[in-house]
């Protein structure tokens, strides 16, 4: 008598009940296979992946609240020296270029999602700086005109090359922008009150963001956005360390 073939019952993990959150969010099937079910933890491209996945996340939860320092600081203040209208648009310019050109090329949002974020509140930080120089009207015209023109370039209105040409606009709009904040220091003797905190975390996150932007899109326009903005707030990282027993208090009393 011939013994009847026994089927192979699927392996299980004790993951399992986190596989749909695990999928969702940090790795394709694939991977969460070859990690809970063949426990091969040294797989190159999953931990790529895995990594990448994890380091987009964490920068769209840092970016909540990348810029809430510096809107604190500006408004305990209650003055805006030593910020750049200019270079916070010229910022505003490239944020919302690549939102655009990102979710255009329905990119995954763990590799753009905290460009939404930081649009918010530099529109804000821009807004603050309108008031505190007694522009309040002007400041609510610009809200008012900006989200407009987002709305009109997120629209199906809007053809695919004027989306492609933001997004290669961002690299002078990076440069020019920055550049204007670090003259601005410069000529100030001081980084009046520009946030560290706020100026660190942008630098780490721009860095980051070269790894994911590779790894998750394999864009090498987006990418090389990320080398030159990090370069850029880089400069401005080495200003902030440079002038940091410096202040406009300590300038005007020194003059």
């Amino acid at each position: 008598m011939v013994s009847p073939v026994m089927e192979e019952l699927p392996k299980t993990s004790v993951l399992d009940p986190l596989k749909g959150l695990l999928l969702t969010y940090f790795m394709p099937e694939s991977c969460y296979d070859e990690f809970f079910l063949n426990f091969n933890f040294l797989d190159v491209p999953c931990l790529k992946i895995v990594l990448s996945k994890g380091l987009g996340i964490g920068i769209i939860l840092g970016s909540v609240m990348v810029k809430l320092p510096q809107i604190l600081k500006l408004m305990g203040a209650k003055s805006a020296e030593g910020l750049s209208f200019n270079s916070v648009l010229l910022e505003l310019l490239a944020i919302t270029g690549t939102m655009a050109y990102s979710i255009a090329n329905s990119f995954p949002f763990s590799a753009w999602g905290e460009a939404l974020f930081l649009m918010l509140q530099t529109v804000a930080i821009g807004f603050l700086i309108m008031h505190y120089g007694g522009n309040t009207v002007k400041g609510v015209l610009f809200l008012v005109v900006y989200f407009g023109l987002v709305a009109l370039l997120l629209s199906p209105v809007t053809p695919m090359p004027v989306v492609m040409a933001m997004q290669a606009s961002n690299m002078p709009a990076i440069i020019i922008g920055r550049l204007i904040q670090v003259v601005t220091n410069y000529h100030n003797g001081h980084t009046g009150q520009l946030s560290a905190i706020t100026v660190l975390m942008l630098f780490a996150g721009s860095l980051a963001r070269i790894f994911t932007s590779i790894q998750e899109t394999g864009d090498s326009l987006m990418a090389l956005t990320y080398v030159i903005s990090s370069s850029c707030n880089g400069l401005i990282a080495a200003q902030l360390l440079y002038y940091w027993k410096s202040s406009p208090a300590l300038k005007k009393k020194t003059e």
